[in-house]
């Protein structure tokens, strides 16, 4: 068995979180051969990340304004773990570094990743286990694309000789050897590279949540969690907002079968939740979660025999198109044709649109929806009930919520649900009564 372990940036916030992680790496320590940790988060409510301050100390660098005070501060949040640690470890020389860089204008890049490759530091020295640093092993070609296959290969060759290693997570390096780093949370996505690279049985991303719950907990208060989920209702409830995961780290490890399992540094007792590639695991209930957005408004199209004129979708896509206006989802009849957009993208080219619209389509009628919210009932149980959706209407009908639009996939899998903005949070809190309450 091999794992290989994300931390998140609460985990690693203290030496007290620290310590927690420490105790989780040892209770498995053959096994949790390869750690990627994530740059300190916050400590308490109104805490600072060691990221933002960064990004806030190179920002005060690149003005010319002495930045030594802040730069200052983030050395006392390194020092304070090691410290609370009992390591007998310096990072002068690290410091001396950056500040001198920080001088020379190096890059927001280079200010962010310096987050990760301090903590990472820390935690082999913590540890015992070799430190490798990311901007060596991971590769981003000259258009600041992620280099997969440069990246699996290297850093496949470079594990293969390291029993043990940490490598920091969220960045890597472009062809000229400067720093780049993922989007913000890109440490998920650097686990799941590492996983890859090791040929994992396992990439555990260790976060301050007990893997994924069926809704958002703002909504509903203390809502089921998900015991599996399969990628590809991952990538529903991800594309809908719900968020414990970065949406990119599932890609490099589903293209080798390693399944992912959240779990929560605080309660590690707690066996979270399994992502996988399938399952013959029957769900615990008919769906595996909600989640939703808000702000789209719908173009609503009627024009008499619309079924068959060749081409009509492509025309009206065209126009939005030429606006450089992104669809979400395009439910039609045999004359009437709806297209949802996110509104405030939408609004400030409304009349274009509108006009471009005419003059391509000649339309017979033609009217906008707005303030709209778009909810996503997902679930692989779906396919084998009957009655999924008639339990959704009578749900919200139920709750007087009128809804908007209703469209579902080919797989069967997810029911996208259209209703007002102001409806929204009760829609959610009605669907999960009648699929998770009522079977409890």
């Amino acid at each position: 068995m091999k794992k290989v372990v994300k931390f998140g940036g609460s985990s690693l916030a203290s030496a007290e979180q620290f310590q927690k992680v420490g105790s989780i790496i040892r209770a498995e320590e053959n096994v949790r051969r390869y750690v990627v940790p994530s740059a300190p988060g916050k400590r308490f409510d109104g805490d600072t990340k060691v990221t933002d301050m960064l990004y806030d100390c190179y920002e005060t660098a690149v003005k010319g304004t002495d930045f030594a005070e802040k730069l200052e501060k983030i050395k006392e949040r390194y020092n304070e773990i090691i410290w609370g640690l009992k390591l007998s470890l310096s990072l002068d020389g690290e410091f001396e570094k950056i500040r001198e860089l920080f001088a020379q204008g190096v890059g927001s890049d280079y200010a962010a990743s310096r987050g990760e490759y301090l903590n990472g530091i820390i935690m082999a020295n913590y540890l015992g286990y070799e430190f490798i640093d990311a901007a060596e092993v991971i590769f981003f070609d000259a258009n600041g694309e992620f280099d997969a296959e440069k990246t699996n290969k290297i850093l496949s060759a470079k594990l293969r000789k390291i029993e043990k290693a940490v490598i920091p997570g969220f960045y890597g390096s472009l062809p000229g050897g400067q720093i780049k780093t993922f989007s913000r949370g890109g440490s998920d996505i650097t686990g799941s590279i590492v996983a890859r690279a090791a040929k994992a049985d396992l990439y555990e991303n260790w976060t301050d949540v007990s893997g994924f719950l069926v809704t958002d907990p703002r909504i509903v208060k203390n809502p089921e969690p998900i015991e599996t989920i399969t990628y590809r209702e991952l990538r529903e409830l991800a594309y809908m907002g719900a968020s414990v995961l970065h949406d990119e780290a599932i890609f490099p490890v589903r293209s080798e079968g390693i399944p992912i399992n959240i779990r929560n540094t605080n309660d590690p007792s707690a066996p979270g939740t399994m992502i996988v590639e399938n399952t013959c695991k029957k769900p615990k209930y008919t769906i595996t979660g909600i989640a939703g957005k808000k702000g789209f408004a719908a173009i609503n199209i009627e024009k008499d025999r619309m079924n068959s004129m060749i081409g009509f979708g492509r025309r009206v896509l065209s126009v939005l198109e030429d606006n450089k206006i992104s669809f979400e989802h395009v439910p039609s009849g045999i004359d009437t044709m709806s297209v949802f957009v996110h509104q405030s993208e939408f609004e400030a080219k409304e009349q274009k649109v509108l006009a471009g619209l005419r003059r391509e389509l000649k339309p017979d009628y033609m009217d906008l929806d707005s303030d709209l919210a778009l909810i996503a009932v997902v679930g692989r149980g779906m396919r084998a009930t009957r009655g999924t959706a008639g339990r959704i209407f009578s749900a919200l009908a139920h709750a007087n919520i009128n809804i908007r639009m209703i469209d579902q996939g080919s797989s069967e899998m997810d029911i996208i649900i259209g209703v007002a903005n102001s409806d929204f949070e009760n829609a959610i809190r009605a669907i999960y009564d009648i699929f998770v309450i009522a079977q409890l």
